[in-house]
């Protein structure tokens, strides 16, 4: 099944994050359910979600400019009581967290941070030491 595309890919919050998450090692894009995903060994970042209505059947809550990222379990609790995130449709269950960047302007070092996270929860022992040994993006003050 093809999806529709999902992204405008004039957005520059999206060349945004496309920049920091393609600076991550053997980091590449693909597009899958007609959003820019990130991935490495394994996906690691994804722009756009969206959230399940509680009303079984009703239309899904769109949030068409946000980070998707897996979520160390030590910072969930804390993502979880900031309103600028929200618990993404399908990937929520799987420690997955989004933030919204339609609303105030987030820090790029706290989405250079957030991308870094993900990358070290998802992309195995040796991306990570490779990461570490090329440099972080987020150690660099972000994108």
């Amino acid at each position: 099944m093809v999806h529709p595309q999902m992204f405008d890919d004039d957005d520059p919050l999206l060349a945004r994050v496309r920049e920091l998450c393609l600076a991550f090692p053997e980091a590449y894009e693909k597009i899958a359910h007609g959003r820019p995903c990130f991935h490495s060994r394994a996906m690691f970042a994804v722009y756009g979600g969206s959230v399940k209505n509680a009303v079984p059947g009703g239309p899904m809550e769109r949030h068409p400019r946000a980070l998707l990222v897996k979520v160390p379990a030590e910072d969930r609790e804390a993502l979880a009581q900031d309103p600028r995130f929200f618990h993404p449709a399908y990937l929520g269950p799987h420690g997955w967290a989004g933030l919204d960047l339609d609303g105030p302007p987030t820090d790029p070092q706290e989405l250079a941070e957030l991308v870094d996270a993900s990358y070290r929860e998802v992309c195995g022992p040796r991306l990570v030491r490779l990461l570490d040994e090329q440099g972080s993006p987020a150690a660099g003050g972000g994108a």
